[in-house]
């Protein structure tokens, strides 16, 4: 299976960053904040966590309660939506004791919180990464295709897949993250500037704004650069359009996004909408893998 992420590779530094910390946690690893730190089983291991506690809620069991008598505290560096709520969902379903909110105005190191912090520190966001957002798309990739390995997909440094990104030149990957995950040698990366060749046998497409938080003054900039690399859709059978005349040759591929979407600028309503997009349940995801995060950090 292929995975195509694209995107204004970019890093915007003025992004938010989110950590959650516990008191009582019992894992052998103490914090969350980079997948890379952890071995293929670990994460594996993680992820069937989401599913079997999501069948659960889905289920309708109340009596798992985990959390219970747990406090959480969370930690912000501007106003956040989808990360607050779906964080906090999750503990209000599984029974937090006590939940705090800070709203930081100056911005924190995140690995010297996790340095100095005697209790886990889950990383909700930084501005160099999005490990819950990618847990969250593993959960929906294994939902949707069966599989993880030996698909293009985001930990490409632990997860063995083939990873393309595509975007205008000048916006590529870090390079110094890049190298790193192709000298591990588990995944097969590439990075390219034509949107054409890249979603070629694609089994699972993914998008992003073109100008995140803290960048929306270089949005019509960006709109300039990014033109040809909207996704779009004119045909409606098995067969979908991404970029003007580039015919997916592989079976349907699947559309993802982390939200949220600017249609009309990244992405048509077409495609946002159509059967193959997988935008919600990629977007409910996020509470489910982060209760398996924290699960795990727990020792639970």
């Amino acid at each position: 299976m292929e995975y195509n992420h694209i995107f204004p590779a970019e890093q915007d530094n003025n992004r938010s960053f989110i950590v959650s910390e516990f008191r009582g946690s019992k894992g052998e690893e103490k914090d969350f904040l980079h997948l890379s730190d952890f071995e293929k089983a670990t994460i594996l291991k993680i992820l069937d966590r989401a599913a079997e506690v999501k069948a659960q809620l889905k289920f309708g069991d109340r009596s798992f309660t985990p959390f219970k008598g747990k406090s959480m505290a969370m930690i912000f560096a501007k106003p956040s939506m989808r990360t607050r709520v779906s964080f906090e969902t999750g503990f209000f379903l599984l029974e937090v004791m006590l939940c705090i909110w800070d709203q930081m105005i100056s911005r924190w190191d995140i690995l010297d919180l996790a340095k100095y912090s005697s209790v886990s520190v889950i990383n909700g966001l930084t501005d160099y990464n999005h490990p819950c957002q990618i847990m969250a798309d593993a959960v929906t990739i294994i939902e949707h295709i069966g599989r993880l390995e030996g698909t293009k997909l985001l930990p490409a440094s632990v997860v063995p897949f083939h990873f393309v990104c595509v975007c205008p030149k000048g916006f590529e990957p870090d390079k110094e993250t890049v190298d790193k995950a192709q000298k591990a040698g588990i995944s097969k990366i590439e990075i390219t500037n034509d949107p054409k060749e890249a979603v070629k046998d694609a089994d699972v497409v993914y998008s992003d704004v073109w100008a995140s938080m803290g960048q929306k003054e270089e949005a019509a900039y960006c709109r300039q650069v990014f033109q040809g690399f909207q996704f779009i859709l004119l045909f409606l059978g098995c067969q979908y359009n991404w970029f003007d005349n580039a015919i997916l040759d592989g079976p349907k591929a699947y559309f993802m996004h982390c939200l949220p979407a600017e249609r009309g600028v990244e992405v048509t309503d077409g495609v946002i909408e159509a059967p193959n997009s997988i935008v919600f349940p990629q977007a409910e995801n996020r509470m489910h893998a982060q209760n398996a995060i924290m699960l795990h950090f727990l020792g639970l």
